[in-house]
């Protein structure tokens, strides 16, 4: 057996998507490599598992899979069935949209990523600029899976790359070349507000269908947020965790004082 690392790479784009083959190279130098991905693309899904419907798993190509599935799907079959052993680090993307926000609560890249977290490995979600190539993010994807891979604890980190070729003039070199020494800030989520919308079209049968949302709108940010720092350049690392408990429970024990046991949710008894 193999003393690398396993590393598990997954998306939301599917498995032909340009943003995973980035990612597996990567990473290649770091581990031995399993590429377990949604044969269509599932953005959106967010955390979505499948429980109520069979699971079909194609080999592409020797340890590239695809599955009839969400991104969740595939890092809990691959962690458990499809990798020789658990994997050590599971990178999902390179997602072509940016993740801020409460974006975090739809994307079916952070969704794969937190899989992986749960399955007891580092995990981190990866995203570009959608006009950027994905391959601006080999060199930062490789620094900080290497970190990752290096510390005891696991973490469990959302990752956007600012836009760097939108410059004028334009840079000059490859993608993966450009992005070498990007500044790295360690970020917290900020507002990613949308356009809210409804929208009402007919088929051309007649029928009426709905496209719902629209594009993201700009509500301002503040230092130290995800939103700010692409903005300015900077590679955003933002920690999550998967506690969403609300971090002070005074309000909710005092409603319902007297009508339900106040029970101190750390205590393990």
């Amino acid at each position: 057996m193999s003393e690398r690392p396993l590393i598990l790479v997954t998306n939301d784009d599917g498995i032909l998507a340009p943003g995973i083959l980035a990612l597996a190279e990567a990473v290649a130098p770091l581990g031995d490599v399993v590429v377990c991905a949604p044969e269509t693309e599932r953005s959106g899904s967010s955390h979505a598992i499948t429980l109520h419907s069979h699971l079909r798993v194609d080999e592409v190509r020797p340890g590239w899979h695809r599955v009839n599935g969400t991104p969740v799907d595939c890092v809990y079959l691959a962690s458990l069935h499809l990798c020789e052993r658990r994997p050590a680090l599971v990178v999902s993307g390179v997602n072509p949209g940016y993740n801020l926000g409460s974006d975090v609560f739809y994307s079916g890249t952070v969704g794969g990523a937190a899989e992986g977290f749960i399955r007891g490995a580092s995990a981190m979600a990866v995203s570009v600029h959608a006009r950027e190539s994905p391959r601006v993010a080999i060199p930062v994807v490789r620094t900080l899976a290497r970190m990752l891979l290096a510390q005891p604890s696991l973490s469990l980190l959302n990752v956007n790359i600012p836009w760097i070729s939108h410059s004028a003039p334009p840079p000059e070199g490859p993608p993966e070349v450009l992005a070498e020494g990007l500044p790295i800030v360690v970020t917290r989520l900020g507002a990613r507000p949308y356009v809210e919308q409804v929208e009402r079209r007919q088929d051309p049968r007649g029928m009426a269908y709905f496209w719902i949302g629209g594009p993201p709108r700009d509500a301002g940010e503040h230092e130290g947020e995800d939103t700010w720092a692409v903005k300015r350049g900077f590679v955003s690392v933002t920690p999550l965790i998967l506690d969403i408990t609300a971090p002070d429970l005074t309000p909710w024990q005092t409603m319902f004082a007297g009508t339900t046991v106040q029970v101190d949710p750390r205590r393990d008894d």
